[in-house]
C-alpha cells in the first residue's frame, strides 16, 4: 500500500505545485518591482525550494555531444544498438573519418541499485578519447509490462554475454559497483565454455566481490535483517496505471529515502545554503546544486527477484568467495578464467564497498597469472570518486587506459 499512498501524494500535491509556478513566475518576473527586495527574494526562494522538493525527477540525459581525440574535437552520436526488455545497449558513436586509429571497445556495465546509467556520465566522458565507449542502460521497472518476463541475477549474467558476443572481438568489461558480481560470473562462463569471444580485460570498480572484507554498514545491515525482512518490508506492488502494475519491485523511492537519511545532516544543509543563495542571487552555486540533485533524485525501481537474489548471493551468504555462486544451477568456475586479464580498483574511503571487498578476485580468479592481474587503490576518494571527479580522472582513467593497452592483444 505505501506505493499507492506515494503515488497519492504526488497526485494529491499536484494542485499545490500549479499554484507555485504561478507564484515562481510573478516573483521571478523583471517586471515586477518588488522581485529584487529581500521580501521578493525570499519568496522567490523558499518557492524554487517547494518546487524542486516535491518535483517528480524524471530520467536525466547523458548530454555527451563531443570529446576531444587528441587535440581534435570530434561529434559524439548516441545510439541504441542492442535492444531487451531491462536494458539498452547506448553506443556513444565518434563521428566517421575523425579518429585516425583503432579504438578498443569498452562495455561499462552500471550499476542497477536505484539510479540511472547517467551516475556515469563523467565515467563515460572521461573513458571516450581513447575507448570506443558502449554503456548499459537498464530500464525502471515500473515502466516494464508484466508480460516481458521477470529479471534476476542470472538474467544479468546473460545480458552481459549477450552485449559481449555483441560488441565481438577485442572487447574489454568494466563494472562499476553493483554489477562487479555478474560481470564475473558472465566472464567465468564464457571462459568455461571457451567462448572466443570472451573479453580482454575486466575491470572492476568497488564492487562487493567479498563483503566479508571491511565490511560497511550497508553489507551489515544486510546481513543483520536477512532476506525475508527486505522480502516483507522494502518489496512493493508497481500500482495502477503504471506500465508495469502488478510487478513486484524495490522502488527507487525507497532507495533514495535510504540514501538521504544516511547523510540527512549533509543534504539538510545543502538545501538550507541553497536558500540562501537563491536570496543572494549566486546563480553558480545554485547550478551545481541543482545539477547535482537532478541525478541524485532521479531513481529507478528494481525487479523484485533482482533484488532479493543479491542481497541474499551477494551480501549474506556470500555465494562468489565462498566457491558457491551458481548460474541456472550450475556452480561456475572462476578458476578457468585464463585469458582476460583483470584489473580492480578501489577508494581508501569507500563507505559503500570497503576497501579489500573489490581486490578479493584476485584471489577468486586464481587461474590467471600474476601478470595479468592488477589493483589500484585510489587514496582519499570515497565511493563515488573511484568512477567520477578529478582524482578519478587524473589518476585512475590513467591505470585503466594503460591495462586496456598492455592486454588489447
Amino acid at each position: 500500500m505505501l506505493y499507492h499512498f506515494y503515488e497519492m501524494n504526488h497526485a494529491a500535491v499536484a494542485p499545490w505545485r500549479s499554484a507555485v509556478e504561478a507564484g515562481m513566475a510573478y516573483w521571478d518576473s523583471p517586471a515586477n518591482p518588488f522581485a529584487q527586495t529581500a521580501f521578493g527574494r525570499s519568496a522567490a526562494a523558499s518557492l524554487h525550494l517547494f518546487e524542486r522538493m516535491t518535483r517528480r525527477y524524471g530520467k536525466p540525459e547523458f548530454g555527451i555531444h563531443e570529446t576531444f581525440v587528441g587535440n581534435r574535437q570530434v561529434a559524439i552520436h548516441q545510439e541504441v544498438v542492442w535492444q531487451m526488455p531491462f536494458c539498452n545497449l547506448i553506443h556513444f558513436q565518434k563521428e566517421d573519418g575523425m579518429v585516425a586509429k583503432h579504438q578498443e571497445k569498452l562495455l561499462i556495465v552500471a550499476p542497477m541499485s536505484g539510479h540511472y546509467a547517467t551516475l556515469l556520465r563523467n565515467t563515460v566522458e572521461a573513458m571516450l578519447p581513447n575507448h570506443d565507449v558502449y554503456i548499459t542502460d537498464w530500464a525502471d521497472a515500473r515502466n516494464v509490462p508484466l508480460a516481458q518476463g521477470s529479471f534476476d541475477l542470472d538474467d544479468y549474467t546473460d545480458y552481459v554475454i549477450n552485449m559481449l558476443h555483441h560488441l565481438g572481438e577485442r572487447a574489454h568489461v568494466m563494472a562499476v559497483c553493483q554489477p562487479s558480481v555478474p560481470v564475473m560470473a558472465a566472464v567465468s562462463l564464457m571462459s568455461e565454455r571457451d567462448d572466443p569471444l570472451v573479453p580482454k580485460s575486466m575491470i572492476l570498480m568497488g564492487g562487493p566481490i567479498d563483503t566479508r572484507c571491511n565490511p560497511t554498514a550497508v553489507n551489515k545491515l544486510a546481513e543483520n535483517k536477512g532476506v525475508e525482512w527486505f522480502r516483507n518490508k522494502v518489496i512493493m506492488t508497481v500500482p495502477f496505471p503504471l506500465p508495469g502494475m502488478g510487478r513486484m519491485v524495490y522502488p527507487g523511492f525507497l532507495q533514495l529515502t535510504g540514501f538521504m537519511t544516511m547523510n540527512l545532516d549533509r543534504h539538510m544543509t545543502a538545501h538550507r545554503e541553497v536558500f540562501w543563495h537563491l536570496v543572494e542571487g549566486d546563480g553558480d552555486s545554485v547550478e551545481k546544486h541543482q545539477d547535482f540533485y537532478d541525478e541524485y533524485m532521479s531513481v529507478m525501481d528494481l525487479n523484485a527477484d533482482f533484488y532479493l537474489q543479491t542481497v541474499e548471493r551477494v551480501f549474506i551468504h556470500h555465494d562468489l568467495p565462498s566457491g558457491t555462486y551458481a548460474y541456472r544451477g550450475h556452480t561456475i568456475a572462476p578458476q578457468k578464467v585464463k585469458r582476460t586479464a583483470l584489473l580492480t580498483v578501489e577508494g581508501e574511503k569507500d563507505d559503500i564497498s570497503g576497501v579489500g571487498q573489490t581486490h578479493a578476485a584476485h584471489t577468486i580468479l586464481s587461474g590467471l597469472p600474476p601478470e595479468m592481474k592488477h589493483h589500484h587503490l585510489q587514496l582519499g576518494v570515497g565511493h563515488y570518486g573511484v568512477f567520477s571527479g578529478s582524482r578519478f580522472r587524473k589518476d585512475v582513467v590513467p591505470v585503466i587506459t594503460s591495462v586496456i593497452a598492455k592486454h588489447k592483444a
